[in-house]
């Protein structure tokens, strides 16, 4: 060994000597004066499968591993800590897995906690800067923890047989690795975390994740963008967002999902829209709207509407191959648990589709004579003009002054799935897919009277100035000043 390798030796040492002694950064995640809201919703949720929609920089990752590191250590501070946890990390190649997963569990972990350390290449002196196969964390119940890492590379067999507590997916793994991992926490009824930016479209995750289209109770998600990260420069994020291009930024920066003709609904925020039930007063209360359905699903929401003239979506009943007796019961239910105001001859009364007015092939008598001998009185005197409605659906998300009107309970899912899914088809019309729920929510919406113009409040020098103007005007009609 020459002298310059000696020194450079000697370099390395001190920097990781100096890396342990300074090396306190899981102490301070998420501490002191600024926060990172959206991490902190993720780490307090509940549900067994949990995801993180973001773009580029956004602070998802850095959840991930802090999240890692709290369960291999077990002192998470919001969930039930275990003893002699497995946990599996799963990036898309070895040389991902070390640039990022691997990095910031390592950034987050402190070298006292680590028992051993098994690399698949590279020193174990230095395991940062190589690829490793697992870590054994000194549990503080006494026991040991093991990270592993996997790649999707390795291919679907690589990840069969062996029992996991835990499985975090940094970015999006191919569909049957997912279904493979889902398996492995099966007898230990595990959970699966995963964090990504959404650059391959609508796939799998969309639908099953994202959408959660089998309405699963464990299935969770949350999107993070640049403004969401507290630690960024705002001047960075300004300049970063003007050299690049509209799609890009929708990926890149926001986490969304690409649809090939855009969204309809791109003002939708789970974040903002979407609320916990609480108790409505009676007084809010305002209507049902129905879309019918035979073979596709009836969509039923109850709306009401605050003081200020803001749009709660508060109960939902959602289904399809029943009749309108069946439906009416339900829908009577609902409202008997809501104590549902009545008309005067003590039926209910709902909005409904024009299209109620047809007998089916199955009944004489129309949808809505139907419902109507079943207590509900239908109005189907609905405003069904799409692009009119879209827009002022629209205007409740996301007004002129950026604030919203429109609140679901997030217990209406699938008018949740429907809005977040609902995009643009050819020749400028809307997919014609999904959208039982989004149809009946325009005709609520369309029923609303149209948000009245705030009159201007003219200050003192503008109510002289249009005296003056009165009294000018006034007198060239009397002849007494010249025209």
């Amino acid at each position: 060994m020459n002298k310059n390798e000696i020194l450079q030796l000697i370099k390395e040492i001190d920097n990781e000597i100096n890396y342990r002694n300074n090396h306190n950064f899981i102490d301070k995640y998420n501490k002191g004066k600024i926060l990172h809201k959206k991490q902190m919703e993720f780490h307090k949720c509940q549900k067994r499968n949990r995801w993180i929609f973001g773009g580029n920089r956004s602070g998802k990752t850095e959840c991930g591993a802090v999240e890692t590191v709290w369960l291999a250590r077990g002192i998470h501070p919001y969930r039930e800590n275990k003893n002699n946890i497995f946990i599996w990390v799963v990036s898309l190649s070895k040389q991902v897995q070390r640039d990022v997963a691997q990095s910031k569990i390592f950034h987050y972990l402190k070298p006292e906690w680590m028992e051993d350390v098994v690399m698949e290449n590279g020193s174990k002196e230095f395991p940062q800067n190589g690829v490793v196969d697992y870590i054994l964390i000194k549990n503080i119940f006494g026991g040991l923890s093991k990270i592993g890492f996997k790649s999707c590379d390795q291919g679907r067999e690589k990840f069969q047989g062996t029992s996991l507590n835990y499985v975090w997916f940094d970015e999006e793994p191919p569909e049957e690795i997912y279904r493979e991992c889902k398996m492995r926490i099966l007898d230990t009824k595990g959970e699966i975390y995963g964090t990504m930016t959404p650059l391959k479209g609508l796939t799998w995750v969309y639908d099953e994740i994202y959408l959660n289209s089998f309405n699963d109770d464990e299935v969770w998600s949350i999107s993070m963008n640049w403004d969401d990260n507290p630690y960024l420069d705002k001047k960075e994020i300004v300049n970063m967002k003007k050299s690049m291009s509209e799609e890009e930024l929708k990926t890149r920066c926001f986490g969304n999902f690409m649809t090939v003709g855009g969204l309809v609904y791109p003002e939708f925020d789970m974040s903002i829209h979407v609320i916990d039930p609480f108790d409505i007063p009676q007084d809010w209360y305002d209507k049902i709207s129905i879309d019918p359905g035979l073979n596709n699903p009836l969509s039923a929401h109850w709306y009401a509407v605050d003081f200020d003239g803001n749009v709660y979506v508060i109960a939902e009943h959602f289904e399809a191959g029943k009749d309108v007796v069946y439906h009416s019961n339900i829908i009577k239910n609902i409202c008997k648990k809501l104590n549902w105001k009545k008309s005067f001859d003590g039926k209910y009364e709902a909005l409904i589709d024009s299209a109620a007015n047809q007998t089916t092939l199955a009944s004489v008598k129309s949808v809505s004579e139907l419902f109507l001998e079943n207590g509900i009185y239908v109005n189907s005197n609905v405003n069904k003009d799409m692009y009119t409605g879209i827009n002022r659906v629209k205007a409740y998300l996301r007004n002129a002054n950026g604030d919203s009107r429109l609140f679901i309970f997030k217990n209406c899912v699938n008018l949740i799935r429907e809005i977040k899914s609902y995009s643009w088809g050819k020749n400028d019309h809307p997919v014609k897919k999904d959208d039982h729920s989004l149809d009946e929510l325009r005709y609520y919406i369309m029923s609303r009277p149209e948000t009245p113009k705030v009159k201007k409040i003219k200050n003192e020098i503008e109510r002289d100035k249009e005296k003056l103007i009165k009294r000018i005007d006034f007198m060239r009609k009397t002849n007494r000043i010249k025209k």
